[in-house]
C-alpha cells in the first residue's frame, strides 16, 4: 500500500519561518514608533481647526476669549471679561483634547494667543522625546 502523505515537511516550515522572520525584521522598524509621529501631527492638525475656530470667534466678538474663558468660549457662551456681545457659537462641538487625551492649553496675551498640546506626559516642557507642540511652531 503506498499512500501518498500530503502536508509540509519540517525542512518547508522552516523555510517559511525565515521568510516570514526577515519580511518582519525589514518592515517592523518602519512601522513601530509610528504612533507619536501620527499624534504629534494629528495634534498639529487640531491646533489649526481651534485656530480657525478662534478666528471665527473674534470676527464674531471683535476679540479672542481671554486665557480665563479658555477654548470653552468656542463650545458654550462664556461669562466674563470680555463680554462676547455677538457669540454665535458653537464654534466647535466639544471641548478639544489633544491626541494624548489632555485638554490644550490657550493662553491669550494682547491680540494674540497660543494653543499648546503638552504631549504624551501632558506637562509643560518637555525632553526631545515629548516635546511640546505649540501654534506658534505650527506656522
Amino acid at each position: 500500500m503506498n499512500h501518498k502523505q500530503r502536508g509540509f515537511t519540517l525542512i518547508e516550515l522552516m523555510v517559511v519561518l525565515v521568510i516570514l522572520g526577515v519580511l518582519f525584521g525589514l518592515v517592523a522598524p518602519n512601522v513601530i514608533g509610528r504612533g507619536d509621529e501620527a499624534r504629534v501631527q494629528a495634534a498639529k492638525t487640531d491646533i489649526r481647526t481651534i485656530e480657525n475656530a478662534l478666528d471665527t470667534y473674534r470676527l464674531h466678538n471683535s476679540h479672542y476669549p481671554s486665557t480665563d474663558q479658555g477654548l470653552e468660549a468656542l463650545v458654550s457662551k462664556p461669562s466674563g471679561s470680555p463680554e462676547p456681545n455677538n457669540w454665535r457659537g458653537p464654534y466647535l462641538k466639544q471641548s478639544p483634547k489633544d491626541p494624548w487625551g489632555n485638554e490644550y492649553g490657550y493662553i491669550r496675551e494682547g491680540t494674540s494667543y497660543e494653543i499648546i498640546s503638552y504631549g504624551a506626559d501632558g506637562q509643560a516642557g518637555g525632553s526631545d522625546i515629548d516635546e511640546d507642540i505649540s501654534s506658534t511652531d505650527t506656522e
